[in-house]
């Protein structure tokens, strides 16, 4: 039980130190999963299911990177 509760503390200290940040990440990653799959759909001709994968996989480590990239640019800007 102490574990699980000091995983949620840690957890919503990330939250709260991060949160424009994180807010920023979801709206970018949903987009991103709409966008891509309408391209590959369209441009690709691919069937929903492999546009689906790939509109997940892919966007989830540009996810990362962007998050990673927020937060070094924020750091950047407050100097």
């Amino acid at each position: 039980m102490e574990l699980t509760s000091g995983i949620f503390k840690a957890a919503g200290n990330v939250y709260q130190n991060n949160k424009g940040s994180i807010l920023r990440t979801v709206i970018y990653t949903l987009g991103h999963f709409a966008i891509a799959i309408t391209v590959l759909m369209l441009v690709a001709d691919v069937s929903f299911g492999v546009a689906l994968t790939d509109a997940i996989v892919e966007p989830i480590a540009n996810s990362i990177w962007y998050f990673i990239l927020d937060k070094w640019w924020a750091s950047k800007s407050k100097k």
